[in-house]
């Protein structure tokens, strides 16, 4: 299928030229692993005010779980909070659909090359690895607020 290569294009576009890889100073620092395959990565986030200022990661493992991270930081890097946990929901919900939700424009406009991992969606072990950077973001944004780092 055409679209399944364009987005296995878009993942391994991510893994072989990330974005935001290097640990940058932060607001909160968070480390997640996936015991299931071993994937790990630290992760930092930088708010100014309610703004994301900066996310920073280091981490390790398959092709979709650095991907994800790069995109990750794509997508979140200047948005604020809110439209950022918009983004984060709708990214969660594409990955708990198990491939039963096709993106549309309007999905693609809200996640824009996250859409790529829609075929990952299918394999829940896979799905884990996918969702590594994202909960990495919601615990170190978590960690940040309660610490009074935002506005």
């Amino acid at each position: 299928m055409k679209l399944d290569s364009m987005y296995q294009e878009v993942i391994l576009d991510h893994y072989k030229h990330p974005h935001g890889r290097g640990l940058r100073d932060g607001d909160a620092e968070v480390h997640h692993v996936n015991p299931t395959c071993g994937d790990e990565i630290t992760l930092r986030v930088k708010y100014d005010g309610e703004t994301i200022a900066d996310i920073s990661y280091e981490g390790q493992g398959c092709s979709i779980s650095q991907a994800s991270a790069s995109v990750l930081n794509d997508l979140l890097v200047g948005k604020g909070l809110g439209e950022a946990q918009k983004i984060q929901e709708a990214f969660l919900e594409l990955m708990q659909s198990k491939g039963q939700l096709e993106p549309d424009d309007a999905m693609e406009e809200v996640l824009e090359d996250a859409v790529a991992f829609a075929g990952v969606s299918k394999y829940p072990a896979r799905v884990k690895c996918a969702l590594l950077s994202w909960m990495a973001w919601k615990d170190a944004t978590a960690k940040a607020l309660s610490e009074g780092k935002t506005a």
